[in-house]
């Protein structure tokens, strides 16, 4: 009796014993299997961890914007400053225009209308008078005018020893000089029909062609300018022959 009941508790020990070590088994087996399944606790960790990468991510596109935003605004007062330096050179272009029309220039053939008759004082002179076109306000310089003759280009000397004034013409203001054509007491000379005058040797405009009817040309002169008509009468020149 006492055998089988140290048997009976042997075999219970021993049952004991095989599920103890069943359930360690399948302890290790899921400790070292699948990965555990993560707690709620730590699921919520990991979401605002990625939310607070995804913040930074939103703060630093928007600062990516705004320095887009400052580059803009940078091109654009460059922008405007050209515009504004443009309009300064545009005014200087307009105020060089106006010096066409300003005192103190040195007129220019251009610059006048001339004209050109037959007078019988004195044995006779051509008189050519000039005034500056509307709006233009010009200077003819203290120096002879240059008028020349046929196709070789005789020209006229001067028929005063003294340099004359500058003359400012402007408006209804009229200048004159005179043309003796033919200051020789001979039968010599060419026959002609026009002049070509300019306003001085240094006019760097073309000349212009008057038209003075039949001539006779044969060592010319010319005066300077004058104000008044009678001062610009040549006379005989300053030729002895």
């Amino acid at each position: 009796m006492r055998k089988n009941l140290i048997r009976t508790t042997s075999l219970a020990a021993v049952a004991a014993a095989a599920v103890f070590s069943l359930s360690a088994c399948e302890d290790g087996a899921d400790s070292s299997g699948a990965s555990p399944v993560p707690s709620a606790a730590q699921t919520q960790s990991g979401d605002k961890g990625q939310e607070a990468d995804g913040g930074t991510g939103g703060n630093a596109g928007d600062a990516g914007s705004k320095g887009s935003s400052a580059g803009s605004g940078s091109g654009g007062s460059t922008s405007g400053n050209g515009s504004g330096d443009g309009g300064s050179a545009s005014d200087g272009g307009s105020s060089g225009g106006a010096d066409k029309g300003g005192y103190g220039q040195v007129c220019g053939a251009n610059d006048l209308t001339w004209n050109a008759r037959s007078e019988t004082q004195a044995g006779g002179y051509i008189l050519i008078s000039v005034k500056a076109k509307s709006g233009i306000t010009c200077t003819l310089p203290a120096a002879l005018p240059v008028v020349a003759f046929g196709s070789d280009g005789t020209e006229a000397g001067p028929a005063e020893q003294a340099v004359g004034e500058p003359v400012k013409l402007s408006g209804g203001t009229i200048a004159y000089a005179g043309v003796n054509p033919k200051t020789t007491n001979n039968d010599y000379g060419k026959e002609l029909t026009e002049i070509i005058a300019a306003v001085s040797k240094d006019d760097k405009t073309d000349p212009v062609s008057l038209s003075t009817g039949s001539i006779t040309v044969d060592r010319p002169i010319v005066t300077n300018w004058h104000t008044a008509p009678q001062d610009a009468v040549p006379g005989d020149g300053l030729d002895s022959h």
